[in-house]
């Protein structure tokens, strides 16, 4: 039998990284789905992963929106 080379996917970054869609992204965020896609557009949101013709943002990358919003305004 042969071997392969390659190692089993594992779901585990995906579980504790979970991809959120634009309007679940946009719901953590507080703010409508189309004022989150004119954030992503001006850099504020970071763009998307593209999964075929799906867009997912990780959920982590969201919230450290949310932290560098928080630490912005104490900054200011």
């Amino acid at each position: 039998m042969a071997h392969s080379n390659t190692r089993p996917l594992r779901n585990t970054d995906t579980a504790l990284d979970p991809l959120l869609s634009g309007k679940e992204a946009a719901h953590y965020l507080g703010m409508s789905y189309p004022t989150f896609l004119r954030r992503v557009a001006d850099g504020t949101v970071p763009s998307p992963i593209k999964l075929g013709a799906l867009s997912r943002w990780p959920k982590s990358e969201i919230l450290a929106v949310i932290e560098n919003a928080k630490a912005a305004r104490h900054s200011a």
